[in-house]
């Protein structure tokens, strides 16, 4: 059985995220498995504290190659996420997978075996079919970056952990597992496919082996203040 890795929500370049700590363990464990996907909000083009867009992706691509370069033999799965769903991000990737031949890059999902991968904005209230999920993403393509004010109001509520519930209020396990299930289902992808387990993030909310639907349900959570995080080792 390959050995599969999984993270996601990482939200580099963002003030709030702490991702920076993770990379030499992300190295590590790539080291060792076949396959590593990223699922998407690696990188925050709206809270990014770069001087601009092109800048964000300069350093995205320039943490993707030193994230890739060490592991030539571990293959590279970026799947995309809102925060990093941008225009000046996807004009990069098709370059970027011609100068690393281990690394492929995917709009909304990833199908490995029994295993299928998706960053998880499905699962918020209006976005829980193939067509509103593109819809929303078509917003997030120019979408600008916020202003210092904004930024550091934000940073505030990451500071006071005002942020925290949010997650356990907004995206219960069983209405988060519902709305997957159900776009899965909508794309071919369900459990009579032959999928079993589903690894996702967006929600921010460490979840592991939850059951629902005859599925496996799992996520690892997002590096920041006050919420919990993991690499997780995913069954493909």
């Amino acid at each position: 059985m390959d050995k599969c890795f999984f993270v996601s929500d990482l939200h580099l370049f963002a003030s709030r995220s702490k991702a920076w700590k993770y990379l030499d363990d992300m190295i590590l464990a790539a080291g060792v498995a076949e396959n590593f996907v990223l699922g998407g909000d690696i990188f925050d083009f709206r809270w990014a504290r770069t001087k601009n867009h092109r800048q964000t992706v300069d350093w995205a691509v320039a943490w993707l190659t030193d994230l890739i370069r060490p592991c030539p033999r571990c293959n590279f799965h970026f799947i995309l996420g809102n925060h990093d769903y941008h225009q000046v991000l996807i004009d990069r990737l098709a370059d970027l997978a011609r100068k690393l031949p281990n690394f492929t890059w995917y709009r909304y999902y990833l199908r490995l075996g029994n295993s299928i991968f998706l960053h998880g904005d499905v699962a918020d209230r209006d976005n829980h079919t193939a067509e509103s999920l593109a819809a929303d993403r078509q917003q997030w393509l120019y979408s600008r970056r916020r202003g210092p004010f904004l930024s550091r109001l934000y940073d505030v509520v990451v500071l006071t952990r005002l942020h925290k519930p949010f997650p356990h209020l907004v995206y219960s396990k069983a209405v988060v597992a519902r709305r997957i299930l159900a776009y899965l289902e909508q794309i071919g992808q369900g459990r009579q496919s032959g999928v079993r387990n589903v690894y996702f993030g967006h929600t921010h909310k460490h979840m592991t082996n939850y059951a629902y639907g005859g599925l496996i349900f799992h996520s690892g959570g997002a590096p920041i203040k006050g919420l919990k995080f993991r690499i997780i080792e995913a069954v493909v």
